[in-house]
Formats: structure tokens, C-alpha cells, sequence
């Protein structure tokens, strides 16, 4: 083997080492934080009352002015989110047959971080509900001929403060989300919920690790990775320098 073609195998073996210590390290999947904050593609709409909001998630909750018993073996009347079945009530107490609206939840489409899409999961299990009062200016004209605006809301009680039975409120939330470092990672290309803000057992919960554990033990992994890799070099030097002097002395016999 010639003197040039020995150098150039020995430096292709060290590149080869320092290559394998600078890709080993990254097979590990490092947590990437979110830089911005998470928006959605459009506002969510209520299309029966026109009421929008440009968070998360909306919340219409209905409630009627229901006739209920008290416990005591009469009756009183009560705001309820829910059909209360009057039909073995006494006369005077029955309640409408049907509830007029329903409770409903809207989700916000195509919400993303960065441009990376977050699961709903997330939004579901970090969302806060706020009340908020809507403006009502796309209340369409046959719910406006029924219902005036009463608090935060909407009522069909001619008096709010003296309602009759099978009166209509309705109230709406919108969902908020707090932010959101260090509650979700980006993992196969969706910001995703951390272990971490999962909800726990208190029973069964272990006693939390320190957060910045996993990045030391990838830092540790990585060095020790490294320094294999500078050995390897090392080693591939000093035995092409022995050849290549065995390669002179050889040369001069």
C-alpha cells in the first residue's frame, strides 16, 4: 500500500468516527417549547343566535323556569339546564313537554402553534370557561321578536325578575387558553400534552422527577458519545503515524 492511499484511509476512519459521535445523539427526540401563541383558523359561531368568538371553544347553556318538588312534599320553581318530567305532579305544576333548545359546545377548527396543528385534547384539558356577553347584532329578527337581552345573556321573560314557567335564559363561555410553555411538546408534528400536565391520582401519583433531568441525561449520553468518538480518532491517528514510520524505515532498507 502506497504512502497516499494510507493517509487517505486513515483520515476516511476518523471522519467516519467523528461523523457516527456528531449523529449518534440525535436518535433522541428533544421537546420543542412553542414561540408563538396558538391561534385558529376562523371564529367559532353559534348559527342559531349569530354569537361568535375568536377562542377555543364555545359554550351555549340553556336554562327553563321549571316547576321541581322541594322535598318537603310541595313544589317551587327553579331555573334547570334540563327537561324536568312533571307528569306525576298535581295540577298546577306541569312542565313544558319538550325542552325548545339544547345545550351545546363548539370546537375552534385548525388550531395550530408555530403552523403545527394541536390535537383538541389539549385544548380540552388545558381550556379555561369565561362568561362573556355578546354583542347580539346577528341576532336573526324571529329570535329577536322572543328574546331581549337579560345580564350577560339572553331571556324570554317579559319581567326577568318575576319569570313564568317555561321561560328561556341563555348564557354563553367562551373557552380561553392560558399559556402554554411547558404543557405541551411537539411530537410526530403535533403539540401534544406533556406527561407532566396530565391530570394525576393523588393516591397513586409518583413524586415528580426534576424537569430538567431528561435534558442533563441527554447532555451526559451525548458527551460520552463524543468522547468515544474523539478515542476512535485518536487511536486511528497514532497507528497511521506508527505505519507511516514502519512505511519510511522499510523504505530506507
Amino acid at each position: 500500500m502506497s504512502l497516499r492511499r494510507l493517509l487517505a484511509t486513515v483520515l476516511l476512519a476518523g471522519a467516519m468516527a467523528c461523523a457516527w459521535a456528531d449523529e449518534a445523539p440525535r436518535s433522541d427526540t428533544r421537546p420543542v417549547a412553542p414561540l408563538r401563541e396558538p391561534v385558529s383558523a376562523a371564529p367559532i359561531e353559534d348559527p342559531d343566535f349569530g354569537v361568535r368568538t375568536s377562542q377555543f371553544g364555545l359554550e351555549r347553556r340553556v336554562e327553563m323556569y321549571q316547576w321541581q318538588r322541594d322535598g318537603s312534599g310541595g313544589y317551587q320553581q327553579v331555573w334547570k339546564p334540563a327537561l324536568v318530567d312533571s307528569s306525576a305532579f298535581e295540577d298546577g305544576h306541569a312542565n313544558p313537554r319538550s325542552f325548545p333548545l339544547e345545550n351545546r359546545i363548539w370546537w375552534a377548527r385548525d388550531v395550530s402553534i408555530d403552523g403545527k396543528p394541536v390535537e383538541l385534547s389539549v385544548i380540552k384539558a388545558v381550556g379555561q370557561w369565561k362568561e362573556f356577553r355578546p354583542g347580539f347584532t346577528r341576532l336573526p329578527a324571529n329570535l329577536a321578536a322572543t328574546f331581549q337581552p337579560e345580564g350577560d345573556g339572553l331571556g324570554s321573560a317579559l319581567n326577568p325578575l318575576d319569570p313564568n314557567n317555561g321561560d328561556i335564559r341563555i348564557r354563553w363561555r367562551a373557552l380561553h387558553l392560558p399559556p402554554l410553555a411547558g404543557k405541551v411538546q411537539l411530537r410526530g408534528g403535533k403539540w401534544q400534552l406533556v406527561a407532566s400536565a396530565q391530570p394525576e391520582d393523588p393516591v397513586s401519583a409518583t413524586p415528580p422527577t426534576s424537569p430538567t433531568a431528561p435534558a442533563e441525561e441527554k447532555l451526559h449520553k451525548r458527551g460520552e458519545v463524543r468522547l468515544i468518538g474523539k478515542l476512535i480518532l485518536g487511536v486511528l491517528l497514532l497507528l497511521g503515524v506508527w505505519l507511516v514510520g514502519r512505511y519510511r524505515r522499510r523504505r530506507r532498507v
